[in-house]
């Protein structure tokens, strides 16, 4: 008997079944609170406006606004309610949840629902509001639980039970001192499994990781990473805790890291995104299409330099494209292998240096093989094709050859080098986007590849 193939479970269609059926509210609650927030979300973006409405009172505000966490694009869906219920949806919501939301709205609109919060979110979401977005403290949220650690283990179980109502990040307890500084961190399972006659300062952790609320997202993420935390605590200068990173945030901030590196080395300013304007995408691509612009006619210009070789061995322009391609395709390569290291905050001179040769041994390595088959395969191409003689076939893939592995050699640097220049003067080295390489190793391989073609066949071995 075949095994049966699980399928991928369509809870969105079986909630659209069950949110248009004709249950009574208290059915169709129960019904719901079988399903994740998730699927409910992705049911309520199919919900006409209508169907929507009479399906918020059910699930009440507090739910909604857990749900709403889930929705790809909220402010849009916060249109069904008025300005009133808009603040009430969001002072449900986590801050830091919150926050997202408030940052894809309109100033004036932004501005108006703040005031209107109640105070305790009100206060949490301005804190996280006065955060630069380039600081850790703006992805933080305030959602955790905190005890101090002069209490018995008996009433810290009593203080988390107490706190969990509100905060649900309950994996990790911050403990402070008698000031209200951190002191360190109590795992759940450890409180739980402890007894009550134990020792509180037992099961604490008092080097526990943490970060400071103004440090940059860039600096640090590598290091929240590394300890592969729940959460992480983020503290003022004074040392007290304001918030925490929990791993959800901190997989959005990868996620959004990566996509603006992506966008970098693609040559633009910032990541894009489907609702943008055409304008405001040709502001983010433009700059830097201007600055290839003048880079490649600096390169047509080194072609121009050399229209002796081209007039006298009109067959070598046949391979340009052949050294240039793959003189780019290889600077890319070194340049992500760079940016990679470079992320390593404590890369020590020595290291770097050791990078480049690292680097240039493997362009040589590569353009020693992929020289030998350009040498090869080219030759014969002539000898059969071209009706050359074998001599003067291979003399010429001989140059093509040669020419692929010294441009190979220098791209391989030079896509080391000018991300290394970048990190130095403190310019982020994704910036060194994949066009710039590109179009540099173009100017180095056209050099290389008519600077050789001209010395060796034409002044060497007086091919004419």
């Amino acid at each position: 008997m075949d095994k049966e193939i699980l399928k991928e479970p369509g809870y969105v269609e079986e909630l659209l079944k069950i949110i248009r059926s004709d249950l009574s509210k208290d059915e169709l609650l129960d019904r719901l609170d079988d399903y994740h927030d998730n699927d409910i979300a992705g049911a309520l973006e199919q919900l006409s406006r209508e169907e929507r409405q009479k399906l918020y009172p059910i699930l009440g505000m507090s739910r909604v606004a857990e749900i709403f966490v889930f929705i790809e694009d909220p402010e849009v869906y916060l249109q069904d309610f008025s300005l009133e219920d808009q603040a009430r949806l969001i002072s449900d919501m986590d801050s830091d949840d919150a926050v997202d939301i408030l940052e894809e709205m309109d100033d004036s609109t932004q501005e108006k629902l703040v005031k209107m919060l109640d105070a305790e979110a009100g206060r949490d979401i301005k804190l996280i509001l006065s955060y630069d977005e380039e600081e850790i403290g703006s992805v933080m949220t305030t959602n955790y639980i905190v005890i101090h650690r002069y209490l018995t283990v008996r009433q810290a179980m009593h203080e988390l039970i107490k706190q969990a109502g509100d905060n649900d990040n309950i994996s990790t307890i911050y403990v402070l001192d008698g000031k209200d500084c951190f002191y360190g961190a109590i795992d759940l399972k450890d409180l739980i499994i402890a007894r009550e006659r134990d020792n509180l300062e037992d099961i604490i952790s008092t080097s526990y990781p943490y970060v400071y609320d103004h440090e940059l997202i860039s600096n640090c993420i590598e290091r929240i990473k590394d300890y592969e935390e729940d959460s992480i605590p983020v503290l003022s200068e004074e040392g007290q805790i304001v918030g925490i990173v929990t791993a959800q945030d901190i997989i959005e901030v990868v996620d959004d890291e990566m996509g603006d590196d992506y966008a970098k080395l693609a040559g633009l300013t910032a990541e894009e995104d489907l609702k943008e304007t055409t304008v405001e995408s040709m502001k983010k691509r433009l700059p830097w299409l201007v600055i290839l612009l003048f880079l490649g006619m600096a390169v047509s210009s080194v072609v121009g330099v050399f229209e002796a070789v081209v007039a006298v061995l009109p067959i070598v322009i046949c391979f340009q494209s052949l050294i240039l391609d793959m003189a780019g395709n290889v600077g890319t390569q070194s340049l992500a292998v760079t940016i990679r290291v470079l992320m390593d905050e404590n890369l020590t001179g020595r290291q770097k240096v050791g990078l480049v040769f690292k680097e240039m041994r493997v362009g040589l390595s590569n353009g020693l093989f992929l020289g030998f088959l350009a040498f090869f395969f080219i030759g014969l191409y002539i000898y059969f094709f071209k009706n050359n003689t074998l001599l003067h076939a291979f003399m010429i893939s001989g140059c093509v050859g040669f020419s692929l592995m010294v441009a190979m050699v220098i791209s391989s640097v030079v896509g080391t080098l000018i991300p290394m220049f970048f990190h130095q003067i403190k310019v982020d080295p994704a910036v060194a986007s994949g066009p710039l390489i590109t179009t540099v190793n173009d100017l180095v391989a056209v050099v290389t590849y008519y600077g050789l073609a001209w010395i060796l066949l034409i002044n060497v071995m007086k091919i004419v």
